[in-house]
Protein backbone atom coordinates (compact mmCIF):
# COMPACT_ATOMS: atom_id res chain seq x y z
CA UNK A 1 0.00 0.00 0.00
CA UNK A 2 1.50 3.61 -0.73
CA UNK A 3 1.80 6.47 1.76
CA UNK A 4 -0.95 8.19 -0.28
CA UNK A 5 -3.56 5.74 -0.07
CA UNK A 6 -2.92 4.65 3.59
CA UNK A 7 -3.01 8.88 4.32
CA UNK A 8 -6.72 8.64 2.61
CA UNK A 9 -7.72 5.42 5.28
CA UNK A 10 -6.39 7.31 8.13
CA UNK A 11 -8.45 10.14 7.34
CA UNK A 12 -11.01 8.40 6.17
CA UNK A 13 -11.27 6.88 9.95
CA UNK A 14 -10.54 10.16 11.20
CA UNK A 15 -14.03 11.71 9.43
CA UNK A 16 -15.74 8.89 10.16
CA UNK A 17 -14.91 9.36 13.97
CA UNK A 18 -15.73 13.05 13.79
CA UNK A 19 -19.04 12.69 12.35
CA UNK A 20 -20.09 10.24 15.04
CA UNK A 21 -19.04 13.30 17.10
CA UNK A 22 -20.97 15.96 15.54
CA UNK A 23 -23.79 13.63 15.56
CA UNK A 24 -23.58 14.78 19.73
CA UNK A 25 -25.72 13.41 22.72
CA UNK A 26 -28.71 12.98 20.49
CA UNK A 27 -30.19 10.79 23.26
CA UNK A 28 -30.27 9.77 26.78
CA UNK A 29 -28.27 6.34 25.48
CA UNK A 30 -25.54 8.35 24.45
CA UNK A 31 -22.94 9.16 26.84
CA UNK A 32 -20.43 12.26 26.53
CA UNK A 33 -17.55 10.27 27.54
CA UNK A 34 -18.41 8.63 23.72
CA UNK A 35 -19.06 11.67 22.25
CA UNK A 36 -15.11 12.61 23.82
CA UNK A 37 -13.26 9.70 22.76
CA UNK A 38 -14.82 10.22 18.65
CA UNK A 39 -13.71 13.41 18.72
CA UNK A 40 -10.34 12.30 20.21
CA UNK A 41 -9.73 9.53 17.52
CA UNK A 42 -10.52 11.87 15.07
CA UNK A 43 -7.28 14.63 15.89
CA UNK A 44 -5.09 11.15 16.73
CA UNK A 45 -6.38 9.97 13.30
CA UNK A 46 -5.70 13.05 11.44
CA UNK A 47 -1.79 13.83 12.77
CA UNK A 48 -1.42 10.02 12.05
CA UNK A 49 -1.72 11.16 8.76
CA UNK A 50 0.04 14.37 8.95
CA UNK A 51 3.18 12.30 10.25
CA UNK A 52 3.07 9.73 7.06
CA UNK A 53 2.83 12.58 4.98
CA UNK A 54 6.01 13.87 6.46
CA UNK A 55 7.37 10.13 6.33
CA UNK A 56 7.67 10.43 10.48
CA UNK A 57 7.47 7.37 12.06
CA UNK A 58 5.46 7.56 15.02
CA UNK A 59 5.16 4.99 17.89
CA UNK A 60 1.88 2.78 18.57
CA UNK A 61 0.38 5.33 21.23
CA UNK A 62 -2.77 7.55 21.72
CA UNK A 63 -1.03 10.47 23.30
CA UNK A 64 -2.09 13.43 20.86
CA UNK A 65 0.54 15.34 22.75
CA UNK A 66 3.06 12.78 21.37
CA UNK A 67 1.77 13.23 18.16
CA UNK A 68 2.27 16.91 18.20
CA UNK A 69 5.65 16.84 19.21
CA UNK A 70 6.76 14.62 16.11
CA UNK A 71 4.67 16.95 13.91
CA UNK A 72 6.85 19.75 15.59
CA UNK A 73 10.34 17.53 15.28
CA UNK A 74 9.88 17.68 11.94
CA UNK A 75 9.64 20.93 11.01
CA UNK A 76 5.93 21.94 11.65
CA UNK A 77 4.51 24.74 13.54
CA UNK A 78 1.88 23.88 15.62
CA UNK A 79 -0.75 26.47 15.96
CA UNK A 80 -1.46 27.30 19.92
CA UNK A 81 -5.66 26.49 19.80
CA UNK A 82 -4.04 23.28 18.30
CA UNK A 83 -2.05 22.55 21.04
CA UNK A 84 -5.27 22.27 23.38
CA UNK A 85 -6.41 19.36 21.50
CA UNK A 86 -3.77 17.43 23.48
CA UNK A 87 -6.11 17.62 26.40
CA UNK A 88 -8.88 15.28 24.30
CA UNK A 89 -5.86 12.27 25.31
CA UNK A 90 -7.87 11.73 28.59
CA UNK A 91 -10.49 10.21 26.29
CA UNK A 92 -8.85 7.90 24.72
CA UNK A 93 -8.40 4.95 27.00
CA UNK A 94 -9.59 6.01 30.47
CA UNK A 95 -13.03 7.05 30.08
CA UNK A 96 -13.99 4.13 28.33
CA UNK A 97 -13.67 1.94 31.30
CA UNK A 98 -16.26 2.30 33.87
CA UNK A 99 -14.98 3.66 37.32
CA UNK A 100 -11.90 4.54 35.63
CA UNK A 101 -12.70 8.08 35.11
CA UNK A 102 -15.28 11.09 36.32
CA UNK A 103 -18.16 11.11 34.59
CA UNK A 104 -18.57 13.93 31.96
CA UNK A 105 -21.82 15.57 32.89
CA UNK A 106 -22.17 18.20 29.99
CA UNK A 107 -19.44 19.14 27.21
CA UNK A 108 -17.32 21.97 28.15
CA UNK A 109 -14.12 21.48 26.39
CA UNK A 110 -12.57 23.81 23.70
CA UNK A 111 -13.59 21.13 21.17
CA UNK A 112 -17.53 20.86 22.72
CA UNK A 113 -18.99 23.65 19.58
CA UNK A 114 -18.00 20.98 17.18
CA UNK A 115 -19.34 18.03 18.90
CA UNK A 116 -22.58 18.96 21.38
CA UNK A 117 -25.99 19.71 20.57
Amino acid sequence: MKNREIILNWLKRARSNLERAKIGKVSQGILYEDLCFDAQQAVEKSLKAILIKLNQSFPKTHSIGILLKLIEEAGVEIPKNINQAKLLTAYAVDARYPGDYVNVKHFSHPFGKYISH
